[in-house]
């Protein structure tokens, strides 16, 4: 009995087109040349750093900035609301930022004032543990569970903007991600990356943006600075550059607290002073621009500071009352303002970082490797399809177009789901080919065997898929599962592999069961009464 299979072929026909569409796109945009290929394959399916070229960093997170930072900001309440509490003392600071951020030790506090400030400690800093000391001195300690959870954040969020910095810059199909090997490190990988060291600068930049009153200066030396800080309350001494002299180094003495910070930058963008330079305009939030407006309005004909981690940038007098926008100026290029006001639209990093290793990978290299890499899977395709025609015969070439397809069906994954191609990816591509000759000898075999015991070839058939489906599906499941694992624990190039290898295997599950069927009910529809099937 002859069956109908022009579903069946009109199903194959139409996964064939639209994973060929994955694979080099609409084929009206495509120059049909073989450079014209090229490029539109180049387009879909995107080359790793192994392949490409490009950097490979690690990173190390300075994960003790975040908790300085988190400990000023619990500084800064301590002693707003110990004023208002009119609770005296004599010093809140921190005996050793540097090795214990997380400590802070109140000195002197009146007898009358302790009940009142473990209260203060206990309803508005319940992540820190507190213990007395000798004459009225308390040690406030961030608890160890708050104290790992803030590093871990502060590595997360440090790869979420570092994240949207190099997507900004381009980057195509980077990997940035928490590296395995060390406490509070991160992975970075730049496929195809032309000026390394420009991405480097712009990912570690912590741009950390404060608008600050400024007491005094520029002074020429620290030493001048710290003659007249005694003079202004709550004070810091900051090094910034003469406007005279770009390439000096002065010192000011500015408030310690800002009227508005980074947090408060609604957006950054790119323009033109009045002498034609590039400059950083900024606007601020609702919030920020409410408390900015309240600062100047109430420092008329003080001096203003803007200070771009750390250091000061610009100084001004104010006028008048501001309200939610400012300018940044310092005699920038354009290249320099156009990052600077990139990684301010991103956000500061929560925590400085340093590289520990940095490697490029040449672009010959990459070349060189695909050369190998793509001989080794052709040949190795090329040696499979000549034995499984030598071996099956008349079958072989059944299994030969579900190879082909099935390569076609994995590319069109990668292409569609922008997935990279690693040499790692390419041994996966190479495994599948192996993977799909062993569905099809499971299921020929099968189907010999039944011939042998006196079935007709229909039957044989129907019997060598019927027997074979659960041998290959549970092959292929436990298959998948440890790509999964691989690709939930593995590293970039090792990803690479766990996602050719799944999107082969779920192709070959396609292509072995029900292209080879529909191959073989052709071959049958077309035998007479009686013909052997070759195989």
């Amino acid at each position: 009995m002859k069956k109908n299979l022009t579903w069946k072929i009109v199903v194959i026909i139409a996964v064939l087109l639209v994973f060929l569409f994955g694979i080099i796109g609409n084929p009206a945009d495509i120059t049909w040349s073989k450079q014209g290929l090229k490029e539109a394959l180049g387009n879909r399916i995107h080359l790793g750093l192994d392949l490409r070229g490009g950097t490979h960093l690690i990173l190390q997170v300075v994960v003790n900035d975040a908790v300085n930072a988190e400990t000023d900001r619990a500084i800064g309440r301590l002693k707003e609301d110990l004023g208002t509490a009119k609770v005296s003392y004599t010093d809140i600071s921190k005996p050793d930022a540097a090795k214990v951020p997380e400590r802070i030790q109140i000195k002197g506090v009146s007898p009358d004032g302790s009940t009142k400030l473990k209260q203060i400690a206990d309803e508005r800093l319940p992540e820190y543990g507190w213990n007395s000391g000798p004459e009225g001195s308390y040690v406030l300690t961030m608890k160890p569970a708050q104290l790992k959870d803030l590093k871990d954040r502060a590595v997360q969020q440090a790869i979420q903007k570092i994240r949207e910095r190099v997507d900004t810059l381009g980057v195509s199909e980077p990997v940035i991600q928490e590296h395995g090997l060390g406490d509070y490190q991160i992975l970075v990988q730049l496929p195809g990356v032309d000026d390394p060291q420009r991405v480097k600068d712009v990912m570690q930049s912590t741009a950390m943006l404060e608008i600050r009153q400024v007491y005094g200066g520029p002074y020429p030396t620290e030493a001048d600075a710290a003659k007249v800080q005694s003079q202004f309350a709550d004070n810091v001494i900051i090094p910034g550059k003469s406007e005279n002299d770009p390439g000096t180094q002065v010192f000011y003495v500015v408030a310690r607290s800002s009227a508005v910070a980074g947090h408060d930058l609604r957006q950054a963008r790119v323009g033109r002073d009045q002498n034609g330079g590039a400059n950083v305009g900024f606007n601020l939030t609702r919030d920020g621009g409410q408390r900015f407006q309240q600062f100047t309005s109430a420092h008329i004909n003080d001096k203003l500071g803007v200070i771009l981690d750390n250091k000061v940038m610009e100084v001004a007098n104010i006028k008048s009352e501001i309200s939610d926008s400012g300018e940044i100026t310092g005699r920038f290029t354009d290249q320099q303002a156009s990052d600077l006001a990139l990684i301010l639209n991103s956000g500061a990093l929560p925590a400085s970082i340093h590289y520990l290793e940095e490697r490029t990978v040449g672009p010959s290299l990459g070349l060189d490797s695909i050369r190998q890499g793509v001989r080794a899977a052709i040949i190795g395709m090329i040696a499979v399809m000549v034995f499984m025609l030598i071996y099956y015969k008349g079958a072989g070439i059944n299994a030969d177009l579900s190879l082909f397809l099935n390569l076609v069906i994995l590319l069109g994954f990668m292409g569609y789901f922008g997935a990279v191609l690693t040499l790692p990816g390419i041994a996966g591509v190479i495994l599948t080919v192996g993977m799909g000759v062993d569905s099809n000898v499971l299921i020929f075999e099968r189907i010999r065997e039944e011939l042998r015991n006196g079935k007709t070839p229909p039957s044989a058939v129907e019997q060598g898929f019927g027997h074979a489906w659960l041998t290959i599906i549970d092959t292929h499941v436990t298959t998948i599962v440890s790509a999964v694992i691989l690709f939930l624990f593995g590293t970039g190039p090792v990803k690479g592999f766990a996602v050719t290898l799944s999107f082969g295997l779920f192709a070959n599950l396609f292509t072995a069961v029900f292209v080879s069927r529909v191959i073989f009910d052709s071959n049958l529809n077309r035998h007479q009464r009686g013909e052997a099937l070759s195989i």
